[in-house]
């Protein structure tokens, strides 16, 4: 050992220049690859997912696994190049989890459950959502908001126009979803006497408020 301890510094003695030049070799390309080289502090390496989340508000949970955990799943069972397909239902939203196999792209995965899902049968006002795409790191945190003066109903509206948007503003959320809590609803009452005066409809100049809904 010692002897070949010698001849290596003994050879790097006897060619200085050639040392030199490998030793900023190695340097440039150790810097080179890693300005190249991506970093993630928790790495991806699960295989690529679909999340569908479906909302039946006011709904037991037996309800929402018969007439939709079941129908969504069957008509998963389908779907090219899948591993598993797993589901978790309560009470109004089920939660469906679609896991391919290795080398499946997102969009591949996404245009067959979308495919699939048009011909799905669901009760009247139940809509499925895919959830954007992340790994397993990506549901990182859950929050309630609580509050002794104030009901569901004001609860989610300040969800839905305060904290979702602040939140969204934050680089690296895809999504935030809300679970829970009663829609805030505007009533109008139209006085059809009034508006034959300036002879109108009382659907003429009424547009879509996004934060209500019309009745």
């Amino acid at each position: 050992m010692n002897k070949f301890i010698r001849n290596l510094v003994g050879f790097s003695l006897k060619n200085r220049f050639f040392i030199f030049f490998m030793t900023a070799g190695l340097i440039i390309a150790g810097i080179f690859s890693y300005l190249r080289t991506p970093l993630e502090a928790f790495p991806d390496v699960t295989n690529t997912q679909i999340i569908v989340v479906t909302e039946w508000s006011g709904r037991s949970a037996e309800e929402v696994e018969r007439f939709v955990t079941v129908p969504i799943e069957v008509a998963m069972n389908s779907v090219q190049r899948k591993s598993n397909v797993r589901s978790t239902t309560m009470f109004g939203l089920s939660v469906m989890k679609i896991i391919f196999e290795d080398g499946v792209e997102d969009f591949f995965a996404r245009q067959q459950v979308n495919n699939l899902l048009r011909n799905v049968s669901l009760p009247e006002g139940v809509d499925p959502e895919i959830q954007p795409p992340y790994g397993p790191t990506g549901e990182i945190f859950r929050y309630t908001l609580e509050s002794k003066k104030r009901d569901s109903r004001e609860l989610l509206t300040l969800q839905n126009w305060v904290v979702d948007r602040q939140l969204r503003s934050v680089p690296g959320v895809a999504d935030v979803v809300a679970f829970g809590g009663r829609d805030k609803i505007y009533e109008l009452r139209v006085n059809p006497t009034q508006l034959t005066k300036y002879d109108i409809t009382p659907w003429k100049y009424i547009r879509p408020l996004p934060a209500a809904t019309l009745m």
